[in-house]
């Protein structure tokens, strides 16, 4: 069964390995293998145990946990995918933004990152915002889901990425209701719509 909270600062650690696998597992063959292979989980966990105890901005984080069924006795949810974001940190493209959104390989296609993005966006409507955006890069196969969520595309502008240049595109639910509709739990046996 999969859960969403808002992050404890005790999830530092299992946020920062989801962020690294998800990274090695999405941007393998985009971002060079040294880079990736390189990513320190220590020095996540310090990045993350700072994110969650920052509120500025309307800064938030959310993760998704599993309660495995063959975890013995009273083993803890494992997390499993985590989002992060607050108000847009570039204004003029919306006023809310969803900074990252990470879920482990085993837990794609079950309705995490859906369920991930409808915390975000509801906590982002409920600081005010009433746009929301994501950046993504542009040869990750995710875009897709951001754009089968609504997302319209907005902009596009190379970086640098471990100083190699890349391609990002930012998508963008203006208004933000967009969002929450494409994100609305949906009835066991019934189809979204358009689905």
């Amino acid at each position: 069964m999969i859960s969403i909270r808002r992050a404890r600062p005790g999830d530092a650690a299992a946020i920062a390995a989801v962020h690294v696998a998800a990274w090695r597992s999405a941007y393998a063959g985009i971002l060079g293998d040294g880079y990736l292979a390189g990513l320190s989980e220590p020095r996540m966990a310090a990045f993350y145990h700072r994110a969650i105890l920052d509120r500025r901005e309307g800064h938030a984080v959310f993760v998704a946990t599993a309660a495995e069924a063959d975890q013995p006795g009273v083993a803890p949810p494992l997390v499993v995918g985590f989002a992060s974001g607050g108000r847009a940190r570039r204004r003029g493209l919306a006023e809310g933004e969803v900074e990252t959104l990470y879920v482990l390989d085993d837990y794609r296609e079950r309705g995490c990152g859906r369920r991930l993005m409808r915390a975000m966006a509801a906590h982002l409507r409920a600081i005010g915002c009433n746009s929301a955006m994501a950046w993504v890069l542009e040869a990750n196969p995710s875009r897709f889901f951001y754009r089968h969520l609504g997302g319209r595309l907005a902009m596009q502008e190379a970086i640098r990425v471990a100083g190699q240049g890349v391609q990002q595109v930012a998508l963008v639910w203006d208004p933000i209701d967009t969002l929450l509709a494409a994100t609305a739990p949906v009835q066991e046996g019934r189809l979204p719509e358009g689905g």
